[in-house]
């Protein structure tokens, strides 16, 4: 499984599952595509924040595609 934690790791386009701010309880995931990298350092510890798509933002916590 690709790390979400590095940025680098990250790419527009990709098929990712995040966290979202009001699932960070849960650990409920939401799958979508990248559209924009919001984490501007190389890594973080809870995953890289980006924004889909849809308009969903959150946390990188696994890579599909």
């Amino acid at each position: 499984m690709i790390d979400g934690t590095i940025r680098s790791n990250i790419k527009p386009g990709l098929r990712v599952s995040i966290v979202l701010k009001k699932d960070q309880r849960t650990g409920d995931l939401t799958e979508g595509i990248v559209k924009d990298i919001l984490t501007n350092s190389p890594a973080h510890l809870h995953g890289i924040k980006v924004r889909l798509e849809t308009g969903d933002i959150g946390r990188v916590k696994e890579i599909i595609s």
